[in-house]
């Protein structure tokens, strides 16, 4: 198949080929854009003599996952697909990666382990069928509208957050709180299709998938802001430590 064919997903596009097809599902990215940037005002603010190499990362991630997603949902062919699609793939490993080696401070040897179960996670994720009905793609296929694809990341998530709130780390309380809007976000992007004939606006359709657009940058947002505390935390950490020597 040719990577400039069409790809028709999503309630607000239907079977529309045009760029601007999808205007809420376009617009609703520039949240992607404003996290990013709201971060990294955050993280300069605190004026560290070097931003730390990881945060850089990931903030420069989220604003490519904004970037990314308005081309896909824009040109809505495969090549855009891949655009929305890498870069997420893209913060979901990094930001683990982050949050085993610098929040539960795990050595490269389990970091790695960790990247690799993850890996295998989405794989199986991807992989689940559902049968016609069942919140698929009204003839079987992906499970609730490919969202279950995003449960490994929820899991995880909400896993490390757990354990930081037992060790009562400071990012604790982004993460879990990352986690509650994730799994909002989750079942919107879900209910697209289903709801398709019954979210209208001026008469046309436009389903619910720019509400998980609105509420995985907030997701996204707490997750960063959750590494810039941590960055802070850590800066300071060894300004005492200079200090003391």
């Amino acid at each position: 198949m040719s990577w400039s064919a069409q790809v028709f997903r999503y309630c607000e596009r239907g079977s529309d080929p045009s760029f601007w097809a999808e205007p809420l599902n376009a617009v609703t990215n520039a949240a992607f854009i404003v996290a990013a940037l709201l971060a990294a005002i955050a993280l300069w603010r605190q004026r560290p003599p070097k931003p730390p190499l990881g945060i850089t990362v990931l903030i420069a991630l989220v604003f490519t996952i904004g970037v990314g997603s308005f081309l896909f949902h824009t040109f809505a062919t495969r090549w855009a697909a891949q655009a929305d699609v890498i870069p997420i793939g893209l913060f979901m490993l990094a930001y683990l990666g982050y949050a085993l080696r610098v929040y539960l401070k795990l050595g490269w040897v389990w970091v790695l382990a960790g990247l690799a179960a993850f890996i295998g996670a989405l794989r199986i994720a991807d992989d689940i069928q559902c049968p016609p009905g069942f919140l698929g793609l009204g003839s079987g296929g992906s499970c609730f509208n490919g969202t279950v694809g995003y449960i490994p990341a929820f899991l995880a998530m909400v896993g490390i957050g757990l354990v930081l709130q037992t060790k009562h780390h400071p990012a604790a309380r982004y993460l879990l709180l990352a986690g509650a809007v994730f799994l909002v976000s989750m079942a919107f992007r879900t209910v697209d299709l289903e709801l398709c004939a019954h979210t209208r606006i001026a008469g046309t359709v436009v389903g619910t998938h720019f509400m998980w657009h609105l509420l995985n940058a907030t997701t996204l947002y707490l997750l960063l802001m959750a590494v810039v505390r941590d960055g802070r935390t850590l800066t300071r950490d060894c300004h005492r430590s200079t200090s003391a020597s």
